[in-house]
């Protein structure tokens, strides 16, 4: 049975990422377990992982630091292993280097670049950036397949990630100028927007990433 660990660090949002996993895993072949947990044993040993994020870069930084062994379990798994990893909103931003928001927090560093404020070109673009956008696929990925060249998906953020090599922009969104709505770099992908609010494409996406064998 394919195991999926859903990390809790304290930033919410979980029931609902957890129920989408599961219909996600629904639609597919073969038995899939969803556990949410903060249990380094049980990440070390899952066969994906899902680092999902609401709030802040700095109060989820602090959050999953505060986690004994998380983030070393992380680190073995992910960049040790070749683990199959999705990071969901300030999960996928916490995948920079470093985050700008209130002051410079140290992020994972697992893909070149810094996390900073949105400044929209145009005040008819609001932060936060709240709603549905097509986003448009930079180049074909797995997490992508079955979807159009613009899916809609639901964000809800005031910060965004810019990595330092363009090449791992798999997907961008534009609300008063461009940025990434998603990255990927070998087994590790990352979404700025919600799969868990974003309806069938959504589902879509999270049962891709269930098959996605990096």
């Amino acid at each position: 049975m394919q195991s999926i660990a859903l990390i809790d660090y304290g930033s919410g949002n979980l029931r609902s990422a957890e129920k989408a996993l599961v219909k996600a895993g629904e639609a597919l072949d073969g038995a899939r377990r969803v556990v949410v947990t903060a249990d380094p044993d049980l990440i070390a040993r899952a066969d994906r992982i899902v680092l999902p994020g609401v709030g802040a870069f700095a109060a989820c930084a602090a959050g999953l630091h505060a986690r004994s062994g998380v983030t070393e379990a992380l680190e073995a798994a992910v960049r040790g292993r070749g683990t199959p990893f999705l990071g969901i909103c300030v999960g996928m931003q916490l995948m920079a280097s470093r985050g700008l928001e209130f002051r410079t927090t140290l992020g994972l560093d697992w893909i070149g670049g810094e996390v900073r404020r949105l400044t929209p070109d145009g005040a008819a673009f609001k932060v936060p950036h709240m709603g549905w956008n097509d986003i448009q696929v930079a180049a074909p990925h797995p997490l992508f397949e079955g979807l159009g060249a613009d899916s809609p998906m639901y964000f809800t953020h005031s910060f965004a990630f810019f990595p330092d090599d363009a090449a791992a922009v798999a997907a961008s969104v534009d609300h008063g100028g461009r940025f990434a709505a998603a990255v990927a770099h070998g087994n590790m992908a990352g979404v700025q927007f919600h799969p868990e609010k974003s309806q069938a494409a959504g589902l879509r996406l999270l049962a891709n990433f269930l098959d996605w064998r990096p």
